[in-house]
């Protein structure tokens, strides 16, 4: 019977805690809901320890005008501005995240200046303010602007290569 708890209680606490819907916040300032941050911590995205700085609470999300990144794509073929903003929000720490670079650099190659590539490392002081503008709940997360800047398309989690060209062919990437 002893055994038999051990197995059940911390499947029912799991699904108690998927049904209620609740929030964690990390000590980054990061909050996601609890399945996700339960896997996340299993997958190393459960947000840095508590030697970090304390979580900001109330900051002012940057402007919407430009988005400027850590990582943009280069001008490779001139056909004008970009149609697509590829908006990858995560952290260098994170190993879903980390298996988002190769990616990101596929889609930099095939598509040069069709597609700008955004890179925000929530984990950092520099990337905390992106991550509640967009309003984040897991990293990796993928937003995607047409060339106006409004969002057509999220994502949470891995996302292909394969899935992301469905996603830009929408708004006229070749």
């Amino acid at each position: 019977m002893n055994r038999r708890l051990k197995l059940i209680l911390p499947l029912a606490i799991a699904a108690a805690a998927v049904l209620a819907g609740s929030n964690i916040r990390f000590n980054d300032g990061c909050l996601c809901q609890a399945p996700i941050a339960f896997l996340g911590s299993i997958l190393g995205c459960g947000g840095p320890g508590a030697d970090t700085a304390p979580a900001v609470e109330n900051a002012a999300p940057p402007e919407p005008a430009e988005e400027e990144g850590l990582q943009a794509a280069p001008a490779k073929n001139n056909a004008g501005p970009a149609k697509v903003t590829f908006v990858e929000i995560g952290s260098v720490n994170c190993i879903p995240c980390k298996m988002m670079q190769p990616v990101m650099k596929q889609i930099e190659e095939k598509y040069g200046s069709q597609v700008k590539i955004v890179f925000h490392d929530v984990w950092t002081p520099e990337g905390r303010p992106h991550g509640m503008k967009y309003g984040i709940r897991a990293i990796p997360t993928q937003v995607f602007l047409d060339k106006d800047g409004k969002e057509y398309f999220r994502h949470e989690g891995f996302f292909p290569f394969e899935e992301i060209e469905k996603v830009l062919k929408r708004k006229g990437v070749k």
